[in-house]
C-alpha cells in the first residue's frame, strides 16, 4: 500500500461555495482522520494550504465498474446485428474473462487517478467481479474486492465498495451463462464475502462499505429483501444500490413476466428508503417518478455511458421538479470527468424539451451552480455521506478550480462554475484537489498517473484482440 500522505490541518481559501453561499477568505480546519471541524474568517495565523481559486466540495461518483475503462474507446465498431447495449455486453464480458486481480488492479488504479485529476474526490464501486474468469471463488473470497481498495487507497480517492449480488441470469430464474459465473454468489456466500470487505475496510477514514444488486435480472426482490435482513447490523443504514430500468427490452420482459416494470416491482416488495440509489432508472413512468419520490430514494444517472449505450434519457426535469434527489456517476468510464457528465445531463434536457437553462433549483440562478450542488446532495447520499459539503463533520473533500485560467479568468463565482462546465477546456481547470484532508492533486497534475499508465496500457493491449 503507497503511505498515506500527511492530513492538512488548515487550508485557506480565497473564495468557497458554502451552503450559505460564496464565501471569501475563510479557513478550513481538519482533525487527524479527515473531517472538518470548522470553517471560519481568515484569522491570519499559518495554514497548510493556500487556495487561490474558486474552491467547490469536491464531487461524489456515485455509480462505477472500474473494470470497464479497459474496454472505453474499443466498443465503438459496429458489427451487423449487434449495434445495441447487449452487443456492447457481450464485448464487455469477453474483456472481464481475461481480467484477474492483478489486471483489476491496474485498471483501477489508472481510472481512480484519472477521476481525482479531473474533479472527483468519492467512488461507489459497484463491484460484481468475485471470482476467477471459470467461476471458482479466489482462496480470499473478497481478493479483488481488496484490489480494488488497494487501487483506491494507492490513487488517494475515497471509495464505497458495494459488492455486488447477482444470484440468476435472466426474470425467469435462468441460470448464469459464460462469464457471468464470475459474478454469481448465493446470498449465503455473499454475506461471507461482504463480511471480508467489511474488515478489508475497518479502521480506514477513506473507505466505506454498502450493498448492491445487480439488477431485477439477477436478483429477485423478495430474495434482495431477505438478504439485506440477513445481514443484520451491516447492512443498518448503509448504502443500497441497484441498477433498474437501463433499458427497454428488460422493462418489456419484467413487465410480461411478472405484470408490473422493475421499478414498481421493486418498491412492491423492497424496503426502498433514503438510503437506496436506483441507478438510471431511465425509463420511469411518471407514476414511478413519483414512487421514488415518496421513498426518498436516489436516482444515479450516468449521462456518458447512458449516451454511450443508446439507454435513451431519464426525465431529469420533471423528477426534479417533483422534489427528486439525483447524483452522477462515470458508469463505464468512456469519461472521467464530472463537468462533462453535468454538461450532458443539461444538454440531454435541453434537446428532449427544446428549452434552454433546464436544471435550475429555483426560478433563476446560474446553471452550473444548480447542477454542482444537486450533484453534490445527491451523490453524498448515494455514498452514505449524512453531512457534506464545507461545514462541521463533513469530509474535506475539496476540489478547487483555477482562475487564471483562459477559460475561468475574469468571471464571478457562478460563473466559474458555469464555465467550467459549459465552456471549459477540461484540461488544466482543475488546480488542486483534497482528499479527506490530503492533498492528492497539486497544480493540476496527479502524480501518479504517469506511472500508472504503462501497467494499464499493457492490460489494453491484451484485451484488444477480443
Amino acid at each position: 500500500m503507497k503511505p498515506a500522505a500527511q492530513r492538512l490541518n488548515r487550508i485557506r481559501c480565497a473564495q468557497a461555495l458554502t451552503p450559505e453561499g460564496w464565501c471569501e477568505y475563510c479557513v478550513i480546519e481538519l482533525d487527524a482522520s479527515g473531517r472538518i471541524t470548522a470553517v471560519v474568517g481568515d484569522d491570519g495565523k499559518p495554514v497548510d494550504l493556500n487556495l487561490n481559486g474558486t474552491v467547490i466540495p469536491g464531487m461524489p461518483n456515485l455509480h462505477s465498474h472500474a473494470h470497464q475503462r479497459a474496454i472505453a474507446g474499443l466498443t465503438e465498431h459496429k458489427l451487423a446485428g449487434h449495434d445495441d447495449f447487449w452487443g456492447w455486453r457481450e464485448r464487455m464480458y469477453r474483456a472481464n474473462a481475461r481480467l484477474g486481480p492483478d489486471e483489476l488492479q491496474a485498471v483501477a488504479r489508472y481510472v481512480y487517478s484519472q477521476m481525482l485529476q479531473n474533479g472527483y474526490t468519492t467512488v461507489a464501486e459497484f463491484h460484481y467481479l468475485h471470482h476467477d474468469p471459470a467461476g471458482n471463488p479466489y482462496a480470499d473470497p473478497a481478493e479483488m474486492s481488496a484490489r480494488l481498495l488497494e487501487a483506491a487507497s494507492e490513487a488517494g480517492i475515497a471509495i464505497t465498495l458495494l459488492p455486488v449480488l447477482y444470484c440468476r441470469g435472466g426474470f425467469s430464474g435462468q441460470a448464469v451463462q459464460g462469464v457471468q459465473k464470475r459474478f454469481f454468489s448465493l446470498p449465503d456466500h455473499y454475506l461471507e464475502l461482504v463480511q471480508a470487505c467489511a474488515l478489508h475496510c475497518a479502521d480506514d477514514p477513506d473507505r466505506a462499505l454498502g450493498f448492491a444488486a445487480h439488477s431485477l435480472r439477477a436478483v429477485a426482490p423478495e430474495v434482495l429483501t431477505r438478504t439485506l435482513q440477513d445481514a443484520g447490523n451491516l447492512a443498518a443504514g448503509v448504502p443500497v444500490h441497484i441498477h433498474v430500468a437501463e433499458q427497454q427490452k428488460e422493462v418489456v420482459e419484467c413487465r410480461a413476466l411478472n405484470g408490473r416494470t422493475p421499478i414498481a416491482w421493486l418498491h412492491e416488495i423492497c424496503p426502498v428508503d433514503q438510503n437506496w440509489c436506483l441507478v438510471h432508472a431511465t425509463h420511469a413512468e411518471p407514476d414511478e417518478l413519483r414512487s421514488i419520490v415518496e421513498s426518498d430514494a436516489t436516482v444515479g444517472l450516468c449521462p456518458t455511458t447512458e449516451a454511450n449505450l443508446g439507454d435513451g434519457v431519464f426525465p431529469t426535469a420533471e423528477f426534479l421538479q417533483s422534489g427528486g434527489c439525483f447524483g452522477i456517476g462515470s458508469d463505464s468510464q468512456v469519461c472521467t470527468a464530472p463537468s462533462e457528465e453535468l454538461k450532458l445531463l443539461e444538454y440531454a434536457q435541453r434537446l428532449s424539451l427544446q428549452r434552454r437553462t433546464v436544471l435550475v433549483k429555483d426560478d433563476e440562478g446560474s446553471v452550473g451552480r444548480s447542477l454542482v450542488e444537486l450533484a453534490l446532495a445527491g451523490g453524498n447520499r448515494a455514498l452514505g455521506e449524512g453531512t457534506w459539503g464545507l461545514v462541521p463533520g463533513a469530509r474535506a473533500d475539496l476540489l478547487e478550480l483555477d482562475n487564471s485560467h483562459a477559460d475561468l479568468a475574469a468571471l464571478s463565482s457562478d460563473q466559474v462554475l458555469d464555465s467550467w462546465i459549459f465552456a471549459g477546456s477540461r484540461t488544466g481547470d482543475v488546480s488542486n484537489v483534497i482528499v479527506g484532508g490530503q492533498h492528492v492533486v497539486v497544480d493540476g497534475v496527479h502524480a501518479l498517473l504517469e506511472s500508472a499508465a504503462l501497467p494499464f496500457q499493457q492490460v489494453v493491449a491484451t484485451l484488444n484482440d477480443t
